[in-house]
């Protein structure tokens, strides 16, 4: 990862906001929640997850549908199209629950994974747990997530994934939002990677995201390299 984005990462996290930033995390915890249907489509420039490419650097298209109930539990089903191992298509179905305590919002989820048509002797299913604590500090939203797998997707086995997010509104439909995390892994690199980027609400339905990736696994390939990613949400 270059200094710069490193530099812009500890400038979003230490800087004051004003505002509160809105998305489907916060929705989840509402107190007069019902159960409710939700339906997402997108796509984007490449598809980033913990700041590595799963799509070669090539655009990609996703999808989801979730259900949740008044109590806080909900599942939801989802796929991703990736260039990886062979497949070209990743899907996903989880099961969670979503509670407050003692001031704070968690998330604890159970998901199994699946690349399609993967090459021979790469693992083509892994199960992953996450675990997320959220808190609203005033106009800052942070959240801190835990993810681990126990067999990894690929050639990856054992995969552990830490991460800190702070988030802002600039303005009603614009906030902007750094992240940055750790990787540990058996058989693939360990690395540090992150974000910093802005969302706006074009409207209820309609997102558009710009956000510039990198990590410290530059070396290990060109899906390690810094990126600037643009993206379109579409929910309803």
């Amino acid at each position: 990862m270059s200094r710069a984005l490193f530099a812009c990462l500890t400038l979003a996290i230490l800087i004051p906001a004003s505002g509160h930033a809105q998305d489907r995390d916060n929705a989840r915890y509402s107190a007069d929640r019902a159960s409710a249907w939700s339906f997402e489509v997108g796509a984007g420039t490449d598809n980033r997850s913990k700041g590595a490419s799963k799509s070669g650097d090539a655009p990609y298209v996703f999808g989801e549908v979730q259900w949740t109930t008044e109590r806080g539990f909900y599942a939801d089903a989802e796929f991703e199209t990736i260039d990886s191992s062979g497949s070209k298509v990743e899907t996903e179905v989880e099961a969670g629950w979503q509670f407050a305590a003692a001031g704070l919002d968690f998330d604890i989820s159970i998901s199994r994974k699946w690349r399609l048509e993967a090459d021979p002797g790469q693992d083509d299913e892994a199960w992953e747990y996450q675990f997320d604590i959220l808190r609203d500090f005033g106009p800052v939203d942070a959240r801190l997530r835990l993810e681990h797998s126990p067999d990894g997707l690929g050639s990856t086995r054992e995969t552990t994934w830490v991460e800190a997010r702070l988030r802002w509104a600039l303005a009603d439909r614009l906030n902007i939002s750094a992240t940055v995390g750790r990787r540990e892994q058996d058989n693939a690199p360990d690395y540090t990677g992150g974000n910093l980027g802005a969302a706006w609400s074009l409207t209820d339905t309609t997102a558009i995201d710009v956000r510039w990736h990198g990590t410290t696994a530059e070396a290990q390939g060109e899906q390690y390299e810094d990126a600037l990613v643009a993206s379109i949400l579409i929910d309803f």
